[in-house]
């Protein structure tokens, strides 16, 4: 709904744009609004307020009546129902053959009386502030980081895999693999990373969990130190790292992970050694359109998508009968979220 004021104004740039020779619909265009729309708001010369917050609605012919409501609520206050909700309440009456109200109706008509309020020992619902988005148009803009165990060979006993993740591109820009987790370790590969990536002038965001590494005071200082952006995953929320997640997933289910433990520390800086060679420069990493995380890292994605993209349309264009529709969409993956805006992700579903 838009207030009387907001049309004013809108009505006069409208009209000053017209006095410059501009005309109505474009005009109307650029600010939003269509040329019906313009014309209801001035019809009769003057702007016209909106007219639904004093109009006359008919109550609806199945609204409750006056005394329905005291009956709802000298029920609710009945002591055989009085410590309970209307999720038990109406169910209780069905049984007794009785049918007051909907449970919505119930619970409308407390809220209406004040007599709804959160019970009980359990802490009170609060809504949680979404968390910041981060977006990635190009390589080492946004980082994300976490830490994985790796098995040993004695029980009990575990390696600490340290891994930095450009989720623009996908590519592993460091790892390191340490006995324990410490934030010392973690702010010395952060460093390793900036430095190798050469980012030290434009420093990316650096997305990590709430553990300690990740909030320990040394790595908080070396962020600091080099102009990195911290962001961290909210309390008890397990999809606010999905990238390193994913990682590490295809990390542990690669047919030649050893699900035994590795024999030492050195063995599995090996293995993990082999598995970034093959993960940067051979996987085609099905969330950037099927290149490799160092080929999208390099900026030579845009050139593999076109030739593929050639390649499909004269395919189809040699057997158009086996095409039902358009070829394969090899378009470039522009942009990647972190924690994408509810309302971003709104618009590329009404995109898609």
């Amino acid at each position: 709904m838009i207030s009387t004021s907001d049309r004013r104004k809108t009505v006069a740039l409208i009209d000053n744009a017209r006095q410059e020779g501009a005309r109505l619909a474009p005009a109307c265009e650029v600010l939003g609004i269509n040329v019906r729309t313009y014309q209801r708001w001035t019809r009769g010369g003057e702007v016209k307020p909106d007219g639904r917050p004093i109009a006359e609605r008919p109550e609806p012919a199945n609204k409750l009546t006056l005394q329905e409501r005291q009956r709802v609520l000298d029920i609710c206050h009945a002591p055989e129902y009085a410590d309970l909700p209307p999720g038990q309440i109406v169910p209780r009456l069905a049984d007794k053959g009785r049918y007051v109200a909907s449970e919505s109706s119930f619970y409308r008509i407390l809220h209406d009386a004040d007599e709804q309020h959160h019970r009980g020992r359990s802490a009170k619902p609060r809504d949680i502030d979404p968390p910041r988005g981060y977006r990635a148009i190009r390589p080492n803009q946004v980082w994300s980081w976490d830490i994985t165990w790796l098995p040993s060979p004695i029980r009990g006993m575990y390696f600490y895999l340290y891994m930095i993740l450009d989720i623009y591109s996908r590519k592993v820009v460091a790892w390191e693999i340490h006995p324990a987790e410490s934030a010392d370790y973690a702010s010395v590969l952060l460093h390793k990373a900036v430095l190798s990536e050469g980012c030290l002038l434009d420093p990316p965001v650096l997305h990590a969990d709430n553990g300690g590494p990740q909030k320990g005071f040394t790595m908080k200082a070396k962020l600091e130190a080099l102009g990195v952006t911290p962001s961290y995953s909210r309390p008890r929320v397990s999809n606010d790292n999905p990238y390193s997640e994913a990682l590490f997933r295809t990390f542990k289910y690669r047919p030649e992970y050893p699900v035994k433990g590795f024999k030492s520390i050195d063995a599995a800086r090996q293995w993990v050694s082999l598995f970034v060679a093959w993960y940067n420069g051979e996987h085609r990493h099905s969330a950037i359109g099927y290149v490799t995380p160092r080929q999208r890292h390099k900026g030579e994605d845009l050139k593999i998508l076109v030739n593929r993209d050639r390649v499909y349309r004269l395919a189809k264009q040699r057997r158009p009968d086996r095409w039902s529709g358009k070829s394969r969409n090899w378009e470039p993956v522009r942009e990647v979220w972190l924690n994408c805006p509810k309302e971003k992700t709104t618009a590329l579903d009404k995109a898609a």
